[in-house]
């Protein structure tokens, strides 16, 4: 990565304090500036040695940076590109880590300057864990990042990113930011919400016997609840019809079960039992799964 000396990570929480450490790792040689608003996170940021340099200054932390990846909530990226707009050199290139792309893309447009370069990134990668304390240098091995275009994104920042995900061991793939959305509503966002419901739906009696696929179901009703009530506020029309098609096979179990369909019953399951066997075989094949 010759053409970047500086890249500065906004955000320590768990996914940029593992990027932080992913590039002391790999790209020797590169600064890693890190920030964060909080305090508290700046001084754990320092004892875990997460990055080159913490800082108290967002202006600060971008003056010199080549690269910029903004790792907080969503909806703090409108204002964190006002912040940041007026300090960031001619050619750095703006990314982030959020799972809706739309909006961003817009904000940048709206908000950073022309002589910078915006791509969004978003690295399928994560846990329901949250704080840099749970940071982790391999978090991206062997994983996805999606880059999001549009007809005006600087053809030379994709490659840029393309070479910084790659090194971190991402296998890196492009998407309008549209179509991005439409799909990770139903695949990420989706079934947190399924998850959610699944929780909701029991008393905490009850709970206590769960049994570990209770567990693995619902485990990611764990995330942060303020990281994901901006990705679906962020992303709402896709959210909502995914929700109702989530109710449609929901209700069409429902029908077979009030009426003892039992050929009906086994037929849905079947379905599900066989695209479920399919997805496995196709991520095993891709070595995004261990058979």
């Amino acid at each position: 990565m010759r053409d970047l000396k500086q890249i500065t990570v906004i955000g320590l929480g768990l996914l940029g304090g593992s990027i932080t450490l992913a590039i002391l790792r790999t790209f020797s040689g590169v600064k890693v500036v890190g920030y964060t608003h909080r305090p508290s996170t700046r001084k754990k940021a320092r004892q875990l040695a997460v990055a080159t340099e913490i800082v108290d200054n967002i202006e600060k932390s971008v003056s010199d940076a080549d690269l910029v990846i903004l790792a907080t909530p969503i909806c703090t990226f409108e204002q964190i590109f006002c912040e940041i707009a007026h300090s960031l050199p001619t050619g750095c290139v703006i990314t982030d880590v959020g799972s809706t792309k739309v909006l961003p893309h817009r904000w940048a447009a709206k908000k950073l300057p022309k002589h910078v370069h915006y791509v969004g990134s978003h690295p399928i990668a994560g846990s329901e864990q949250r704080g840099i304390e749970f940071a982790r240098d391999d978090l991206f091995e062997q994983t996805t990042c999606i880059l999001t275009t549009t007809k005006n994104t600087n053809h030379k920042a994709v490659q840029t990113l393309k070479r910084f995900w790659s090194g971190l061991g991402c296998s890196v793939k492009l998407m309008k930011p549209a179509e991005h959305d439409r799909i990770f509503a139903n695949i990420s966002h989706l079934p947190h919400m399924v998850a959610m419901a699944l929780i909701n739906a029991n008393n905490n009696e009850d709970l206590k016997f769960a049994g570990k696929g209770f567990m693995d179901t619902s485990r990611i009703a764990s995330g942060p609840a303020n990281i994901w009530a901006d990705v679906l506020l962020t992303n709402a029309g896709n959210t909502t019809i995914g929700i109702d098609k989530i109710i449609a096979e929901l209700e069409k179990m429902k029908k077979a079960i009030k009426e003892k369909n039992k050929k009906q019953i086994e037929n849905l399951l079947e379905k599900a039992r066989f695209k479920r066997s399919a997805l496995i075989k196709y991520k095993i094949k891709k070595k995004e799964l261990i058979s």
